[in-house]
């Protein structure tokens, strides 16, 4: 049961996909969401497709202090229309609070300069995917 991970942006798109058992994530890509968000989620579909995904976990912006803000409104609006375009796949809503940090870190101990695009992305959708699989153990 493959799962895919997303840290959604108005510019990327990290993606990051389980093994075959949905054990253990890893970094798969980045969809240039800035180029339009219905090839972003025709790329999501493909991807759902090929892989034959049955979840998407899509990291949900909150702030620091658990409340919704301004960004949250523009996730649930793709979030809809992801389910919209995807009937049969469950999505799911993760707390994304520090990924990007601790994405910016994982570079940083890597030797991965900041400026590599999109590599903090995916690194987040890593992170997200991780810990949504690591709680259904």
């Amino acid at each position: 049961m493959r799962v895919i991970g997303l840290d959604y942006g108005d510019s990327r798109i990290g993606v990051a996909l389980s093994d075959d058992l949905g054990w253990t994530a890893g970094p798969y890509g980045i969809i240039e969401s800035k180029r339009g968000r219905k090839k972003a989620l025709n790329e999501i579909k493909a991807l759902i497709e090929q892989y034959s995904v049955e979840t998407v976990v899509v990291g949900y912006p909150l702030n620091m202090n658990g409340t919704e803000g301004p960004r949250t409104q523009v996730t649930l609006e793709f979030i809809n229309d992801l389910q919209s375009r995807n009937p049969n796949v469950k999505i799911v809503k993760w707390d994304e609070r520090l990924t990007t940090a601790a994405a910016d870190r994982a570079m940083l101990e890597m030797g991965i300069k900041q400026s590599v695009k999109g590599m903090n992305d995916k690194l987040a959708a890593v992170f997200i995917l991780q810990g949504y699989l690591d709680s259904q153990r």
